[in-house]
């Protein structure tokens, strides 16, 4: 699996204590230092049409703005992560922005969204279907990566909605088992048990690369 997008938790845990402490610095210095990966998961989960008419930039600052006045009670009851706190309040804002400007609230945004933003690079693609066949890529293969990604970027839209989301937490997003439990609210081994259900639906309906 590769790189989590959030920053480390240690330092962050430094900060939070800061804002505990009262040092204003420490809170505009948490925020920043998570701005690039809200970023990052704005880009990869809003959907492609949506971005065209919505600056990304827009979306990642009224987030920070959101979380700026909750910072507060999040403090008080920290439920789960700091990081997995920001990105629950990007994913209402992502809800939010997508029906304004798809002009469907009936229609799931889950269902509608594309799986990866238009700026994104292959990579993450490509590392999971080395790891779904249990292989190392060929030159050969190696060659027609962008093929391959629109492929499995295809197929993945096919999965149903639990399958879909936890392909792309683990996989685009790089959560790990446990913080993927934490999102959906379910226990470690019932995440797991998810997560190795998607895979394996998603290793039928590709077949052989």
């Amino acid at each position: 699996m590769g790189k989590s997008i959030w920053p480390a938790s240690d330092p962050t845990g430094e900060l939070l204590q800061g804002v505990r402490d009262g040092n204003a610095q420490a809170t505009n210095d948490l925020f920043d230092r998570h701005r690039s990966a809200l970023r990052r998961l704005v880009q990869m989960r809003l959907d492609r049409r949506v971005q065209q008419r919505v600056d990304v930039s827009d979306v990642v600052q009224d987030v920070l703005t959101e979380a700026s006045t909750r910072l507060t009670d999040y403090l008080a009851n920290p439920s789960m992560s700091f990081h997995l706190w920001l990105r629950q309040i990007a994913w209402d804002h992502m809800i939010d922005t997508y029906r304004r400007h798809r002009g469907s609230a009936k229609r799931s945004m889950d269902r509608e969204q594309s799986i990866i933003g238009p700026v994104a690079d292959d990579r993450s693609t490509m590392e999971m279907i080395v790891q779904l066949q249990d292989a190392e890529l060929t030159p050969a293969a190696a060659a027609i990566q962008s093929e391959l990604s629109r492929r499995v970027e295809a197929t993945i839209d096919q999965l149903d909605a639990n399958e879909r989301e936890i392909i792309l937490m683990r996989h685009f997003e790089y959560l790990s088992n446990q913080e993927v439990a934490e999102v959906l609210g379910l226990q470690p081994a019932a995440a797991s048990m998810r997560y190795l259900r998607a895979v394996r639906r998603l290793r039928e309906l590709l077949g052989d690369l």
